[in-house]
């Protein structure tokens, strides 16, 4: 599986994330959540019609960004570890994008795993 097919599922997983909290990462026409940073470790290969879980928490947020940690397994063995980061920025029509806090009907609905210090 080519390498870049693993951030397509850590992606898949967030937007799963979000629609579990009950919201859409696309449904506020005011602000927009661009990534800043990925990362991944590959640990063991995935092959074609491979079965896999991926795992995503958030690892930490703050007044402007959300950073998940993920963890794509298969059968209990470590297949790729990685990192996401996004930050919230206002999206109006012909304006430049901007940092911006993220709505607090949002952030209400996440918090960062207990304990996280990724």
């Amino acid at each position: 599986m080519h390498f870049s097919c693993y951030f397509r599922y850590i992606e898949e997983a967030e937007h799963a994330l979000w629609r579990e909290a009950g919201l859409s990462i696309r449904g506020n026409s005011d602000v927009g959540f661009p990534r800043v940073a990925t990362a991944c470790e590959f640990h063991r290969p995935l092959r074609f019609e491979d079965e896999f879980e991926v795992w995503i928490r958030i690892a930490a947020i703050d007044e402007k960004t959300i950073r998940y940690a993920c963890t794509l397994t298969r059968d209990d063995e470590r297949i790729a570890t990685g990192t996401l980061t996004i930050i919230c920025v206002t999206t109006g029509v012909g304006q430049p994008m901007k940092a911006t806090a993220i709505p607090p009907a949002i952030a209400a609905r996440f918090e960062a795993a207990p304990g996280d210090k990724s």
